[in-house]
């Protein structure tokens, strides 16, 4: 059953969103947009990233932003990092330490600590076009927040493999005959923040670091859906990734952990979003295909189908175990929404 945006919903309370949080200066007023930038050891490239977040806010300084960059348990030099750069930032700038591994806890951590009216997550590895902020208050001057959009991502170094990016010049919306993964981009989401409260936290069972490795992106354009809050892409709010990755090995793994987060989702899923299983059978439907010289999944990176099917499958299996052993979806946040309280 399809519940709409504008009708209470009762969800699960290990991923209900608390209230916003006011900062450690509840004196300022909220500002429009909250960036919010997740990383672990990766302070070379976690400075340019912010730079690049802060040219954009300079660039189009009636549209306030700040930056809430959250450390998910780096041994590196990125809370000192961090420190300086709060220091001397002339945008406002909010460093959070989350120890707990994995990515999904680390975008909950930025979800409670962020003010902006509209959220926008962008990973650590990526560079913000200069004119990021004039595209994004474009679309949200519509005045349609019930959604959640995401925009271009551009490979950042030719050097790189064209992995994880999405270069399309069509604006489009979701629907289960597109699968959810890589249709916006988790390195580049956006949502008002009421959609955030409405949708709830990530699922941690997700996410790098987590035990399913990825698809807490994902699974949060599924529950969107569920919800029947539109998912859409837009051909601008453009951003640059520079993953890194220049060998075959290192896509082949990344491809193979998307897959087991893809599996989990299905399993997690399959009761209320059972169309995510049409996107199972085709990818067996091509496995079986290359056998007999079919093309593969990804004929520029010669990515087979077969690792799909595999750790789909083993992906299930696991969120199944996680099922059983009844892992929380989030940690606790009634301390978070008591201080909230209490800040407002």
């Amino acid at each position: 059953m399809i519940v709409k945006a504008n009708q209470p919903l009762q969800r699960d309370r290990s991923t209900a969103l608390g209230p916003a949080s006011a900062g450690p200066c509840p004196e300022r007023s909220a500002p429009e947009v909250s960036f919010i930038i997740c990383t672990r050891n990766r302070v070379a490239v976690l400075e340019a990233c912010i730079k690049s977040v802060q040219a954009a806010c300079r660039a189009h300084a009636g549209f306030a932003a700040e930056l809430v960059v959250v450390d998910n348990g780096s041994s590196d030099r990125t809370a000192e990092c961090l420190a300086s750069i709060a220091d001397i930032s002339d945008i406002p700038f909010t460093p959070v330490c989350e120890p707990r591994p994995g990515l999904a806890a680390a975008r909950n951590a930025g979800l409670r600590r962020a003010r902006g009216r509209v959220l926008v997550f962008v990973d650590d590895d990526c560079a913000v076009h200069c004119d990021y902020l004039r595209d994004l208050e474009k679309h949200y001057a519509s005045g349609e927040r019930w959604l959640i959009r995401g925009g271009r991502v551009e490979l950042g170094d030719p050097r790189d493999l064209p992995f994880t990016i999405k270069r399309s010049r069509v604006r489009e919306r979701l629907t289960p005959d597109v699968h959810p993964g890589g249709f916006v981009l988790g390195c580049n989401m956006t949502m008002h923040r009421d959609v955030a409260a409405r949708i709830g936290y990530f699922d941690e069972r997700f996410g790098a670091g987590g035990p399913l490795r990825s698809a807490e992106d994902t699974d949060y354009l599924v529950r969107a859906m569920l919800l029947g809050i539109p998912v859409e892409y837009v051909p601008d709010m453009t951003i640059y990734h520079h993953h890194g990755r220049r060998d075959r090995k290192d896509i082949e793994k990344l491809h193979r952990d998307y897959s087991l987060g893809n599996g989990g989702l299905c399993l997690k899923h399959i009761r209320h979003a059972p169309w995510l299983l049409r996107h199972f059978y085709w990818a067996a439907r091509g496995a079986l295909r290359e056998l007999a010289g079919g093309p593969a999944f990804d004929r520029e990176l010669d990515l087979s189908h077969w690792p799909i099917v595999g750790m789909n499958l083993l992906g299930a299996a696991r969120f199944a175990v996680l099922l059983l052993a009844r892992r929380p979806h989030d940690a606790p946040v009634r301390q978070d929404q008591q201080a909230n309280a209490q800040a407002r």
